[in-house]
């Protein structure tokens, strides 16, 4: 079967055009229902029209399949979906997966001619899950099962089903797999039009499917005593001895070379072994779940298979999305840099070249933004994330050669923000018509702040500029998206084209509060002054947006409010984690203590592995955040949230050219005592503990970091 690669983030979802491949070979992404879709990114005059203010919701698609109660093991480009009960029925989106097509679709298994009684599904680690039935083999076993069948489910194409016996005597038991596959690709299962089961023939000790674009075989460990192609069907006849166990091991695959596992479980993988102890028991699990999603969700560049990034989420975009592999790559930066340097590398080759206004752009596609917004451009964010990370990285220990490598993608992405705004004030929005995005001044006037950073502490030139045009914003963003009113005011979320706000507090005003680390001291300044960043840490803490979950997409007093609305009300863990730091780091504890302590309350509610998003209900006693139904889980941003928010109790700011580390904890411990040990401060192990008390100290770092004031 040849190599098929995942589409990446904005493909239309089913509903809007006929899902299809991304290039040669590649597996439509089907994203979710209204979310972060449409159309890819077009230049000036040649995309959709965009209308004024009040924007209209965008197109919604068809219901895309329910995800919440899945058990989704990812292994990229290996991927297995199934239900709690375990069995693989041919119908819905269960099954196995190889970089987005469908390798197996059924799998039932038969003992003594039942199906055995599930009682148990569970995940063991981002890549496998185990799955316990029951039943009675013997006549006179009585109301008691006395024979349990397990099984255990790999992402990587691998199934073990073993049977314990409890019974006092031997047992000779049948055992039938029914074995099935489409081919199909996941955008076609996710709509409903994937075909009928290819017709098996027998290879060797399984079956195998054939189709024009390749073959794939199972084959089992032992080999069945009996194969029925023209049924799908594996036959044993097993020999159980008194309270004895026996294995069937399948493997399932395309015939021939496929595609390569990228490191993410090896020794030479990106991630640290990081580890958290806590008074809060929770923060141990959510920081070894979040690193385990990681590198299940680790991709390589298959042209240059050294560099790895992050797909975006599973099922529905097992692809790169720039922006979203840019943020991720940001927040995981504790666990070391060469996640950043991997995915800095692989969009400088994607970076636009050549004349016009698009050069130095990264390419991306519209994000649907909500009611009361046009689709947003991931272009712009992830042209502007782009020297953000590789000034952040360098601070956390890249290597001087390798910012050198980077420097000159990098310049162009500044160059594109100095070209694109001219002479204006604000960054403008890509699509004729677009508002003035609040959200976007606040990536444009941070990636000025450190790309002028970067630019300087390699004697480049544009660094004077660049901060230059970040004071013009800031003194004239003050005036021109602050909404001013009774209650102390608020930031506008985007200002239309013809001067006029629009009005509705999001979760996007929390990227105000995040300038990243422009100097060893501490944070740059932010786009707001001192008592406008208190009136916004009011707002964020309010119980209008901080829903005792998290941070809500939207404030549930504003119009088009929706619990379950990806950007109208639902809790985006990735925002929440930027709004804890930016709320810390401006002193604002207590807001961001409590957005902190809500999310680590819904990652336990979900089992360690949060999802992108879930429902943004107020919270109440003894009661659990809702599933949104198709959220990706496990997701970049959110895994990477995780590692950013119990990374923030300590506060940790590297500089390492200056051989420095800053710590600046949590001083009312909201998780009471915490240690992280395991990160990564310029390729060293670094450790960090927590008091009680809200004193920070340093108990492992590498040769020649001090502690700076």
């Amino acid at each position: 079967m040849p190599h098929l690669s995942s589409a990446p983030d904005g493909g239309r979802p089913p509903g809007h055009e006929p899902a299809r491949p991304a290039g040669r070979g590649g597996a439509p992404a089907a994203p979710r229902a209204g979310r972060d879709a449409g159309a890819p990114f077009l230049p000036a005059g040649r995309g959709p029209v965009v209308p004024r203010a009040p924007f209209p919701v965008p197109g919604r698609p068809a219901d895309l399949p329910p995800v919440h109660t899945t058990l989704i093991c990812v292994a990229l480009p290996g991927l297995v979906i199934s239900t709690e009960e375990g069995q693989l029925t041919g119908r819905g989106l269960g099954g196995f997966y190889t970089a987005g097509r469908r390798i197996l679709s059924r799998c039932r298994v038969r003992v003594a001619g039942r199906e055995p009684l599930a009682m148990q599904a569970r995940m063991l680690a981002a890549d496998r899950a185990r799955f316990v039935g029951t039943l009675r083999a013997s006549p006179d076993a009585g109301p008691d099962p006395d024979v349990v069948v397990e099984r255990t489910r790999h992402a990587d194409g691998v199934e073990r089903i073993t049977l314990h016996s409890s019974a006092p005597r031997a047992l000779r038991l049948p055992v039938e797999i029914a074995l099935g596959t489409d081919l199909a690709e996941l955008g076609d299962v996710a709509s409903g039009r994937a075909g009928p089961e290819l017709p098996a023939s027998v290879h060797t000790a399984g079956l195998r499917w054939s189709c024009p674009t390749g073959h794939v075989t199972v084959t089992a460990d032992p080999p069945p005593t009996d194969a029925l192609a023209s049924a799908g069907l594996l036959r044993w006849e097993l020999e159980l001895p008194p309270g004895g166990t026996l294995t069937v091991e399948l493997r399932v695959g395309p015939d021939g070379p496929g595609p390569v596992r990228t490191v993410g479980r090896g020794a030479a993988g990106p991630f640290a072994e990081a580890r958290a102890v806590s008074d809060e028991p929770g923060a141990e699990a959510l920081l070894r779940v979040c690193v385990d999603d990681l590198r299940a969700l680790l991709l390589r560049d298959p042209r240059y298979p050294a560099d790895t990034h992050l797909a975006a989420g599973a099922p529905w975009r097992c692809g790169l999305a720039p922006a979203e592999a840019l943020a991720a790559a940001r927040m995981a930066l504790p666990l070391g840099t060469r996640l950043a340097v991997g995915t800095l590398r692989t969009l400088a080759r994607a970076q636009l070249a050549g004349p016009g206004p698009r050069s130095g752009l990264i390419p991306g596609p519209l994000r649907d933004s909500g009611p009361h917004l046009p689709p947003g451009c991931t272009a712009t964010e992830a042209t502007l994330l782009f020297p953000v990370l590789l000034a952040e990285a360098r601070r956390w220990g890249l290597a001087e050669q390798e910012v050198e490598e980077l420097l000159p993608a990098a310049e162009r992405c500044l160059d594109w923000l100095r070209t694109t705004v001219g002479d204006s004030t604000y960054l403008p929005d890509p699509q004729p018509g677009g508002p003035l995005r609040c959200e976007t001044q606040a990536h444009a006037h941070r990636a000025a702040l450190l790309g002028a950073d970067l630019l300087d502490a390699h004697g480049r030139a544009g660094g004077a500029g660049l901060r230059q045009w970040a004071r013009a914003l800031r003194t004239a963003f003050c005036d021109d998206f602050w909404i001013e009113d009774p209650s102390g005011g608020r930031p506008a979320a985007a200002r239309t084209r013809d001067g006029r706000p629009v009005p509705q507090l999001g979760s996007g005003a929390a990227h105000l509060l995040d300038t990243g680390l422009a100097d060893s001291g501490g944070t740059a300044p932010g786009l707001l002054d001192k008592t406008r960043t208190e009136q916004l840490a009011r707002l964020l803490g309010s119980p209008a947006m901080d829903s005792g979950w998290g941070l809500r997409s939207l404030g549930a007093q504003e119009a088009a409010y929706n619990p379950f609305g990806h950007r109208s009300g639902a809790v985006r863990v990735h925002e929440t984690a930027v709004a804890v730091t930016g709320l810390a780091a401006a002193g604002h504890e207590e807001e961001a203590g409590s957005l902190l302590r809500g999310v680590l309350a819904a990652a336990g509610s979900f089992g360690g592995r949060l999802p992108e998003m879930y429902a943004g209900e107020r919270r109440t006693r003894g009661g659990a955040p809702l599933p949104h139904p198709a959220a990706s889980r496990p997701a970049a941003t959110s895994a990477a949230a995780g590692v950013l928010l119990l990374c923030s109790l300590a506060g940790i700011r590297p500089d390492v050219p200056a051989g420095t580390v800053t710590l600046r904890p949590f001083r009312a411990a909201p998780l009471g005592e915490i240690v992280l040990t395991g990160l990564r401060i310029s390729g060293a192990p670094f450790s960090v503990r927590v008091s009680r008390l809200g004193l920070a100290m340093v108990e492992e770092a590498g040769d020649g970091l001090q502690l700076g004031v």
